[in-house]
């Protein structure tokens, strides 16, 4: 059965309440043909009734943040991290930095706000935002803590930061302060700030009420008619401001210079362009910047957004003319109010925790998405092939190809003892000619990364063979979609391929496309070498090598577990960061170093391509402590998680294994574990390997490792254990 056709592109730029909110509703009631895509610079979303705990300890990240980038897997929605900096409402188009511009169809901003920093003379340069939370919270971990800290702002929002602080450091020697142009808590009714006023001198907060701040230097405010008010930190929680990149979107702005919308969370200019939270102000209804109202918000968006790409009626948004206010006061008590009503106490902060926990739940216990009802066969329910070189044919399947079409085209196929990393086409007089190709399926939604990803993935074969990159061309299947997505996700692919092969003066010849059911780029890569240098092979191994591995491994099973939503987005994150990564400088190192032989390390893991370089004459010998590890790996290793190539891989290299190992173990998953983007595997002689390695280091390879020796082979087993195991 043909894949559903995709033919308009929904973007949400920004992780706020109403986005989250709306992105999970439409995920269990999906518009066929629509196609959702997140946009957010961070992998998590803080949530701001949680932040003012999360600096007092009452809670820990994971508490107070949701996991875009597993909310999106789950959702079936793209997620690409990167920073807005503009919209080009008229050929519809959102402007991300370093990168090629977004197209939509639809568009939705939920960006939030900051803090108002230009109106004070040298504000920006010597404070700290509160918002956005994660600039704030970074410098937060980073600082010394000590000293004496200055929040700026006495609304509900400075209250409950300087408090959490003071809370976070009452054993310390640490003065906190609160300055502000009028009264703490405005707005508040008396008994709520008596409660304020309370807490902090409970904790020892010293209150500045109706003092206007002139303007900032370094490590003093100047304060009308005042002696300078010295601070070590300066945190500033002022009234919300807009992000600058608005003043140029070519969108409809209120006075405050925020996206004017209409009742139906519409732009006032652009039928097709939506805002929400903190970005936007409802012109019929202005709220103050409150993430209350962005909550409320998030399931009349989700409507009307399915209601816009369908052409169907859209509802009016009416938010609520009064809310209840739950303020924390950096210990476990909390102050409620609403109008005349006011209430304090540690049974206060256990409601407003038990309220903010519950809506954290909706996007951490993710329900299983709905199926349509339907036979299946009853070897179906397989897991489905990982993106990357998890989707690589198995190696044993492979190499019984090969070998019976070679007995039958011996000059015009290869056995698998004599392929390599790169093939040798044509030598000149002054060039040798390598190429090679490669060739993946999705592996990550953002389609810009995915370009990045698989340039470097198919180079990395001239690198292994000490070549430097001269031409490409692409091979693509795109999913079926309309011309004009199809045509918006090449110039994504291609443009993200180009960012990497510009790196190397690499030029982009041509190549083939095609629709198909699911993403599949590849490239083939023509390399030179100096006419006489020989290009590095993985079949030159000595006996005394030692076994140099130039980055770390793990990125099959964490992708495999990204694909059942069960990883964190920070591993995720972290391995996207390491595919984009490149071997070139290593390709460089080993060829001058000169090292006796190289492979990289792809589809079929570790032991796989070792074997590959190990022939029937040798024995390696390896420390499964030394094998460098991405964050995350050895522990899905441990829970069960594996890539669908794994049964494959070890089913080739278990017959090689001495008896130490445990075929069933994290270790052994690990060295079988299919790598997208993974390292060089070199050799040489024992003597040159520390230098090599310091070399390697310095390069940039920090996690570089010397994880093994090569000896002549003794016995049936071709890998045995330096360590126990």
């Amino acid at each position: 059965m043909q894949a559903e056709t995709l033919q308009r592109d929904l973007v949400l730029v920004g992780g706020g309440h109403a986005h989250v909110i709306a992105l999970k509703m439409l995920a269990m009631n999906p518009v066929a043909g629509l196609r959702v895509t997140l946009v957010s610079l961070d992998s998590h979303s803080p949530y701001s009734g949680m932040l003012p705990g999360l600096v007092a300890g009452h809670y820990n990240f994971d508490d107070a943040h949701i996991d875009l980038v597993r909310l999106c897997g789950w959702a079936g929605a793209r997620f690409i991290r990167a920073r807005a900096t503009g919209l080009d409402p008229d050929r519809r188009r959102v402007l991300l930095a370093d990168r090629e511009a977004l197209a939509y169809d639809i568009v939705s901003l939920d960006t939030g706000s900051e803090p108002e920093l230009d109106t004070i003379p040298g504000a920006r340069e010597h404070a700290v935002p509160v918002k956005p939370v994660h600039n704030f919270w970074q410098r937060w971990l980073d600082q010394d803590q000590s000293g004496r800290q200055v929040v700026v702002g006495g609304g509900a929002g400075g209250v409950e930061i300087a408090l959490a602080m003071a809370q976070a450091q009452r054993d310390k020697s640490v003065a906190v302060h609160i300055v502000c142009a009028g009264e703490l808590l405005p707005g508040y009714n008396q008994r709520a700030r008596r409660a304020a006023y309370a807490a902090c001198a409970a904790l020892g907060v010293e209150c500045h009420e109706h003092r206007r701040v002139d303007r900032v230097s370094d490590g003093a405010l100047h304060l009308s008619g005042e002696a300078p008010f010295p601070f070590d930190h300066l945190f500033w929680c002022t009234s919300a401001a807009p992000g600058k990149w608005l003043a140029g979107s070519g969108l409809r702005l209120d006075q405050a210079g925020f996206v004017a919308i209409r009742d139906t969370l519409q732009s006032e200019s652009h039928d097709n362009v939506f805002a929400v939270g903190d970005v936007a102000t409802q012109s019929n209804h202005p709220r103050p910047k409150a993430g209350v109202f962005a909550v409320r918000q998030g399931p009349v968006l989700a409507h009307n957004l399915a209601a816009y790409a369908l052409g169907e009626t859209l509802r009016d948004h009416h938010p609520q003319r009064r809310f209840l206010s739950l303020v924390s006061l950096g210990e476990q008590r909390a102050v409620a109010d609403k109008g005349v009503f006011t209430a304090s106490g540690g049974w206060v902060w256990r409601w407003k925790d038990s309220i903010d926990r519950q809506f954290m739940r909706r996007f951490s216990d993710l329900p299983p998405m709905p199926t349509r009802p339907g036979r299946e066969l009853a070897d179906s329910k397989v897991q489905a092939p990982c993106g990357g070189c998890g989707a690589k044919v198995g190696a044993d399947a492979l190499s019984a190809a090969l070998s019976a079409l070679a007995g039958r085209y011996p000059q015009l196929c290869p056995t698998p003892s004599e392929g390599d990393d790169g093939a040798l086409l044509a030598v000149s007089a002054d060039t040798a000619i390598v190429q090679s190709v490669d060739l993946l399926r999705e592996l990550v939604s953002d389609p810009f990364q995915m370009g990045r990803i698989t340039a470097q993935h198919a180079l990395s074969d001239l690198f292994a063979c000490g070549a430097r990159p001269h031409s490409a061309q692409a091979m693509v299947i795109l999913p079926f979609a309309s011309d004009a997505i199809q045509r918006h996700d090449l110039q994504q692919l291609l443009g993200g391929a180009l960012f990497e092969f510009a790196r190397y003066h690499c030029r982009l010849l041509g190549g083939h496309s095609m629709q198909g059911p699911e993403l599949n780029l590849g490239f083939v890569v023509n390399g030179e070498l100096p006419a006489n240098a020989a290009p590095l092979s993985k079949h030159t191994l000595r006996p005394g090598d030692r076994l140099i591995l130039t980055r770390p491994l793990g990125t099959g099973v964490i992708f495999a577990a990204h694909m059942q939503h069960a990883t964190d987005g920070h591993v995720v994150t972290q391995a996207t960061e390491h595919l984009l990564g490149s071997n070139d400088r290593a390709g460089d190192i080993a060829r001058e170093w000169p090292c006796t032989a190289a492979t990289d390390i792809t589809g079929f893991g570790l032991v796989g391509h070792l074997l590959e370089m190990l022939g029937a004459e040798l024995t390696a010998v390896l420390n499964p402590h030394a094998l460098p590890t991405l964050p995350g790996a050895m522990a899905l290793l441990q829970q069960g998680f594996r890539g669908s190539a794994h049964p494959a891989n070890l089913s080739r290299v278990q017959p090689a294994l001495a008896d130490e190992w445990n075929p069933q173990g994290a270790e052994v998953a690990l060295m079988c574990d299919a790598q997208t983007g993974g390292g060089l595997l070199l050799g040489v002689a024992a003597e040159e390997s520390d230098a090599l390695l310091q070399h390697l280091r310095e390069a940039g390879y920090g996690q570089a490792s010397c994880i093994g020796e090569v000896r002549a082979r003794e016995g049936s087993a071709l890998v045995r254990a330096a360590a126990p195991v």
